[in-house]
C-alpha cells in the first residue's frame, strides 16, 4: 500500500550558536554560526570536569528546508525527540507553542505555515538550570543540586512528518489474560486525529503479525465515528491467540500490531507498533514472569556519555542495553532518573532486558506548576512507551522525595488510566515506615552498611527486612555510599577495585536469601558525570561496574559470571595479574575469581598453584558464587604467567592465561561496529586499552594516546587522551559525515605500547 506519509529527518545542516536578538527571524544572517548535526550538545565536553557554566544560557538552532514530498493536501508536523531544556520553536518568523522539559518528545503542526520552498525553522533553546521544570529547580538552587548533569542542546533527533488530513495519532496494543490461552486477547486502542470530517465512512483494520511479518495471526475491524474535527478514540480486540509465544528474558518473542485507517474503503494511513505477550507480576513473595518466580538481577543506568552528554545516536543507545544484558547478564535495568531514548527500550525489547522507566526528578518537589509538569511527564512517558514489553513497571513517584499523597495519587491515577497492565513504584530512601506511600510496589534505595570481620564498611540490607503490605524491590544498593570505598576507579589499588565486585556479590546474595525481596537494581551499571555529593572526583561518579567508556571494571566480574555455562563458560578475575609498584596482585589477601564452573585449577609459572571451588558457603544465594585464591607468596620476579583452567564435571571447558611481563604489552584498538550509515548521525565506539600478551587488561599505564582518523568521519573524544588518568583504558566515538561513504581508519598510538587501528566502512544511505 502506498500511503501519503513520509518522515523526513532534519538532522544535518543546522546553524548553531549563542542566541542573539532576532536570530530566530528568517532574515537573520547566520553565516557566522557553526554548522552542526543533531543529536548535538551546545558545549564541548571532555570525559570529566564538566562545568554547567559551559551549557547554561540561551542558544539558537536554525535550519532551512523545502516542503517535504507529499505535503500538498496533507498535514505536516515538526517532531522533536528531545530538547534540553526550554525550547521555543519558530517557523518562518511565526512562534510555535514552546515546550518546557528536556526528556520527552513534542510535536508542533506546521501545515498552515509551510511554504513550498525556503522555509526557515529556528529553535531558541534555554539550557539554564533555574527553570521551574522537573528535575531542575528555581534559584537559588544550583545545577549540582541534582545528581546528574544536564548538558543542553537538541540532543535527540528532529523530524518532519507528513500525514493525511485524518490519521492515526496513537496506538496502544495491550495484551490481556496472557497466561490463559483461551481468553488471551490484545485490546487495541487507537487515537484518530481529524482536521475535518472525512468525506466518507472511516474504519480501522487491525492485524497481528509475527516477528518475520508472517500471518496475520489475528485480525479485527471497527468503525471510526468522526463527527467533527479533533481526536476520537476507537477500540478493536484481537482474539484467537492460543498459539502465541510468550516474551521472556531468554526468548524475547515480539509481534507487530498493524492498524490501517480507511475512508470509504480506501486506505489512507497505517501505523505499526511492536508488542510482546508477557505477564510481569510483583507479589509479596517476589517477582513472577509468566507465572514463574524470577529473581530480579539488575543495575541502574544514566544515559550520559563522555564528550557528548546525552547526544548519542540510536546505535550507541542500543549498545548500552546490549552491554547490560549480554555482558553483565542483567535481566532488568532501571532508567534513572528520567525517560531515556526510545531506541534503548527497542533494544531492551529485542534482548529480553526488563526495564523500569520513571518520570524526571531527583529528591525535590516544587510548587504547583512544577508538580503539574510531573503529572504531565508521567502521562507523556506512558503514551510514548507503553507498547514496549520490556517495561514492566512505571516510576510514577519522583526518586527519593518526601510523601505527597495528593500529587502521587494523581500520578498513579494517570498511569492507571493510560495503562492498567503495569504497576507503579517510586524509589524511597530510609522511609520504610511511611503510611503515605500510594504506589503499588514499594521500592527502596537501600544503602545500609555493616562492619565486616576486618572492621571495614560493607553493604548490607535493612535488618528489619522488607515491608509486608506491598511487594518489595531494592531500587538502588551498593554504589559508593555503603562501602567499602567512595570511588572505584581503574587508578585505585587492586583491593579497592576488587572490593566493588565483593560488594555487589554480597548484596545480590543477601537479596536472594529471602523470597520477599523481588531483587536488586544495583547502583550502578555505568559511571556517570555529576556535580553533587562527597563521592565525586573531577565531576565523575565512579559508581559503575562499567566505566564511562563502556568497558567493564574488575567490579563487573561477578555480573559477567552469572550466566549458564552451557551458554557461555566464564572465567573473570576481579583482579589484575600485575606485579608493578602501584598495586601488585600479591598484596591481595584473597584474589577473587568469578566463574560459572564447577572447579578451577590455577597455574602459576607453569606449576599448579591451587585447586579452588565456588564459595557456596559464603554466597549460597548466588547462582554462580565466586572462588578465592591467595597469591601472597607468589613473587613477581621473573614475571610468572597465570593460567586458570575451568571444568564442568571432568571436562575442561574454558582456560584463560595472563602475562606478568609488561614488556610484552600491546595497545588494543577495537570498534563496536564495522559498518556505519553515512548520514552524519550514525556513530560507533572505538575502544583503546593496554593489554598483556594474552589480551587481558593491564592497569596503571602511564602516558597519552594520540588518535588519527582517516576517511569520512569525525572524532568525538579527547585527542590526545589522558591514558594514565583513566587507568589504561579509553574510548572515542566515530561519527559519519552526511552523504560521505567510504573507508574510515582510526589509529591510536602510545609512546610505549606502539600503535593499532580499527577499520570501519561508511555505507551510503538507502
Amino acid at each position: 500500500m502506498n500511503f501519503p506519509i513520509t518522515s523526513q529527518p532534519l538532522d544535518t545542516g543546522w546553524r548553531f550558536g549563542p542566541y542573539a536578538r532576532g536570530s530566530e527571524e528568517p532574515g537573520f544572517d547566520d553565516r557566522g554560526l557553526m554548522t552542526v548535526t543533531v543529536p548535538h550538545t551546545v558545549a564541548r565536553l571532555s570525559w570529566r570536569n564538566w562545568n554547567p557554566g559551559a551549557w547554561e544560557g540561551k542558544w539558537v538552532y536554525r535550519r532551512r528546508f523545502d516542503a517535504p514530498p507529499g505535503a500538498d493536501g496533507n498535514r505536516v508536523f515538526l517532531d522533536f525527540d528531545g530538547a534540553m531544556t526550554h525550547a521555543r520553536p519558530v517557523l518562518n518568523g511565526r512562534p510555535l507553542r514552546d515546550h518546557l522539559g528536556g526528556y520527552l518528545p513534542f510535536s508542533r503542526e506546521v501545515t498552515s505555515l509551510l511554504r513550498p520552498s525556503g522555509n526557515v525553522v529556528a529553535v531558541v533553546l534555554d539550557s539554564s538550570f533555574n527553570l521551574n521544570v522537573p528535575p531542575s529547580r528555581p534559584a537559588p538552587h544550583r545545577p549540582e543540586s541534582v545528581d546528574y548533569w544536564q548538558p543542553g542542546g537538541l540532543y535527540r533527533r528532529v523530524w518532519l512528518r507528513v500525514v493525511p488530513p485524518v490519521f492515526i495519532a496513537d496506538v496502544f496494543a495491550k495484551p490481556v489474560h496472557v497466561l490463559e490461552a483461551a481468553r488471551r486477547q490484545v485490546i487495541v486502542e487507537c487515537v484518530i486525529d481529524a482536521a475535518s470530517v472525512p468525506p466518507g465512512e472511516a474504519r480501522i483494520g487491525v492485524e497481528l503479525r509475527g516477528p518475520a511479518g508472517d500471518g496475520p495471526v489475528s485480525a479485527a475491524a471497527a468503525g471510526v465515528p468522526v463527527g467533527a474535527a479533533g481526536q476520537v478514540t476507537v477500540t478493536a480486540t484481537l482474539s484467537g491467540l492460543d498459539d502465541i509465544t510468550l516474551w521472556d528474558t531468554g526468548d524475547p518473542h515480539l509481534y507487530t500490531v498493524g492498524v490501517t485507517l480507511t475512508v470509504d474503503g480506501a486506505p489512507v494511513h497505517e501505523k505499526r507498533v511492536r508488542i510482546g505477550f508477557r505477564a510481569a507480576d510483583f507479589r509479596l513473595d517476589g517477582f513472577y514472569l509468566n507465572g514463574r518466580r524470577l529473581q530480579i538481577f539488575g543495575v541502574n543506568r544514566h544515559h550520559l556519555y563522555p564528550f557528548a552528554g546525552a547526544a548519542m545516536p540510536d546505535r550507541a543507545q542500543r549498545k548500552d542495553a546490549e552491554i547490560i544484558r549480554r555482558e553483565l547478564n542483567c535481566n532488568m535495568v532501571r532508567c534513572s532518573h528520567y525517560p531515556q531514548a526510545e531506541a534503548f527500550f527497542d533494544a531492551c525489547d529485542e534482548l529480553g532486558l526488563m526495564a523500569w522507566e520513571e518520570a524526571p526528578g531527583w529528591g525535590y518537589l516544587g510548587d504547583d506548576a512544577w508538580k503539574g509538569l510531573v503529572v504531565r511527564d508521567v502521562g507523556e512517558m506512558l503514551r510514548r512507551d507503553r507498547n514496549h514489553p520490556s517495561i514492566i513497571i512505571w516510576g510514577a513517584r519522583i526518586n527519593e522525595t518526601d510523601d505527597d499523597v495528593e500529587l502521587y495519587t494523581r500520578t498513579r491515577e494517570v498511569a492507571r488510566r493510560l495503562d492498567d497492565s503495569r504497576p507503579t513504584a517510586g524509589a524511597m530512601a530510609g522511609r520504610l515506615d511511611t503510611e503515605q506511600y500510594v504506589q503499588d510496589v514499594f521500592a527502596e534505595d537501600d544503602y545500609s552498611s555493616s562492619r565486616g570481620p576486618d572492621g571495614k564498611k560493607r553493604p548490607a540490607l535493612h535488618p528489619r527486612g522488607p515491608r509486608t503490605d506491598r511487594p518489595y524491590l531494592i531500587s538502588e544498593a551498593v554504589g559508593t555510599l555503603s562501602g567499602p570505598a567512595r570511588f572505584y576507579r581503574r587508578t585505585d589499588p587492586q583491593p579497592v577495585q576488587q572490593g566493588q565486585a565483593l560488594a555487589h556479590a554480597r548484596v545480590h546474595n543477601l537479596a536472594g536469601s529471602d523470597d520477599r525481596y523481588c531483587g536488586v537494581l544495583a547502583w550502578s551499571g555505568i559511571d556517570y558525570e555529576s556535580g553533587t555529593g562527597r563521592n565525586i572526583r573531577e565531576s565523575v561518579k565512579y559508581t559503575g561496574v562499567v566505566d564511562l567508556f563502556r568497558e567493564p571494571k574488575p567490579g563487573a566480574a561477578i555480573y559477567q559470571a552469572q550466566v549458564d555455562p552451557r551458554v557461555r563458560p566464564v572465567i573473570a578475575p576481579a583482579f589484575y595479574w600485575d606485579f608493578g609498584r602501584t598495586s601488585p596482585v600479591n598484596k591481595l589477601k584473597a584474589a577473587m575469581i568469578c566463574a560459572n564452573l564447577d572447579r578451577l585449577v590455577v597455574w602459576v609459572g607453569g606449576t599448579e598453584h591451587a585447586r579452588v571451588m565456588p564459595d557456596v558457603a559464603g554466597y549460597p544465594h548466588l547462582a554462580y558464587p565466586p572462588s578465592f585464591v591467595t597469591f601472597r607468596r607468589v613473587s613477581g620476579k621473573g614475571c610468572p604467567e597465570l593460567r586458570i583452567d575451568g571444568y564442568l564435571g571432568d571436562s575442561l571447558v574454558a582456560s584463560r592465561s595472563f602475562s606478568a611481563d609488561p614488556a610484552r604489552d600491546e595497545l588494543l584498538v577495537r570498534a563496536d561496529d564495522g559498518e556505519l550509515i553515512a548520514n552524519g548521525v550514525d556513530a560507533t565506539r572505538v575502544v583503546f586499552r593496554a593489554v598483556d600478551a594474552y589480551g587481558a587488561p593491564r592497569p596503571y599505564v602511564k602516558g597519552q594516546v594520540g588518535l588519527t582518523v582517516d576517511g569520512p568521519a569525525e572524532l568525538i573524544g579527547d585527542n590526545p587522551f589522558a591514558f594514565a588518568d583513566a587507568g589504561g583504558v579509553g574510548a572515542a566515538w566515530i561519527r559519519t559525515l552526511p552523504g560521505a561513504a567510504g573507508t574510515i581508519t582510526v589509529r591510536a598510538s602510545h609512546p610505549d605500547l606502539g600503535s593499532a587501528s580499527a577499520v570501519i566502512t561508511a555505507r551510503p544511505t538507502a
